[in-house]
């Protein structure tokens, strides 16, 4: 065999088999943004790129601009905790301090979507996906706050749900603690993740909605999830770590705090990762992007 048609052959081996990794721009270092918040959650990038984030303990929402500003967007701000931007340019967040999920526009006009399920409060919503056909996604953990009155939950069970066109819909309760969730950008496939059973499940995402063909895809929890161009997830605790879309682990880049919570890309060419880790934010050029 011609050595260059070997090594070409090697070359795409190594790649579909995840040894090569490539991810990360090379010579690429992680740039703190800023310290000193409470605890960040929630990365969601609007359509020109800016980055809006949560501080939960201290009640805000921040915007790091895509010139590298950095203000404070919402204040208070429900206690938002995960965060998607919708395609009509609303953030839908969710609230935790009264156990909802909000639709924010850029004027901070608030609209309450759901507040109970069957006449029970939420636990909690903490993470949420909107597909492109509009079905917003979203789980619903018990993590007990110290700003809450309560000290238990209205409902036993931790699940996965659905608004769509009005109405909320249960559609998983077979989990310890579901947490992370992030879809395909053709609205085929859902990720989430049960952070109390260290696992990633996939779904099917059908036309109307509805989810079926639950699978599961790497055993590895997550705080915050998201996807990048290739098809690649990316999972956040420890670090981020990446895995490609057979369930690979492919990289992990490590973060210089106590917890990587979430993650998502951002800038003017979505080539940028943006990283909440506590009481930290930082970024990192990569070489892949995200997706819309």
């Amino acid at each position: 065999m011609n050595r260059k048609i070997y090594l070409l052959v090697l070359l795409l081996w190594a790649y579909g088999s995840g040894c090569i990794a490539q991810v990360v721009a090379p010579n690429a270092q992680l740039q703190l943004v800023a310290d000193g918040f409470g605890f960040t959650e929630g990365p969601a990038a609007d359509a020109e790129g800016n980055v809006f984030f949560t501080d939960q303990p201290n009640d805000r929402i921040w915007k790091y601009s895509t010139d590298g500003k950095l203000s404070i967007f919402m204040e208070p701000a429900g206690r938002a905790n995960g965060m998607y931007f919708d395609k009509e340019g609303n953030l839908i967040a969710c609230a935790d301090q009264h156990y909802e999920l909000w639709r924010i526009s850029m004027d901070k006009q608030v609209e309450k979507l759901v507040v109970s399920y069957s006449d029970s409060l939420f636990n909690g919503p903490n993470d949420v996906w909107v597909s492109p056909s509009g079905s917003i996604y979203f789980t619903d953990p018990y993590y007990q706050r110290d700003y809450w009155d309560r000290t238990e939950p209205d409902m036993p069970t931790q699940a996965l749900y659905r608004y769509q066109n009005g109405q909320v819909d249960r559609l998983d309760d077979q989990f310890k603690k579901p947490n992370g969730i992030v879809g395909t950008p053709d609205g085929k496939m859902l990720y989430v993740a049960d952070i109390g059973d260290s696992k990633i499940y996939r779904y099917r995402i059908h036309s109307d909605g509805s989810l079926t063909d639950k699978e599961f895809f790497a055993p590895q929890g997550s705080d915050g999830m998201t996807i990048d161009e290739r098809g690649n997830i990316y999972l956040t605790g420890k670090g981020v770590d990446v895995y490609n879309p057979n369930g690979e682990k492919i990289e992990h880049i490590d973060v210089p705090a106590n917890w990587t919570a979430n993650v998502c890309f951002g800038g003017h060419n979505r080539d940028v990762l943006f990283i909440t880790a506590s009481d930290k934010v930082f970024i990192l050029n990569m070489q892949v992007k995200g997706v819309d």
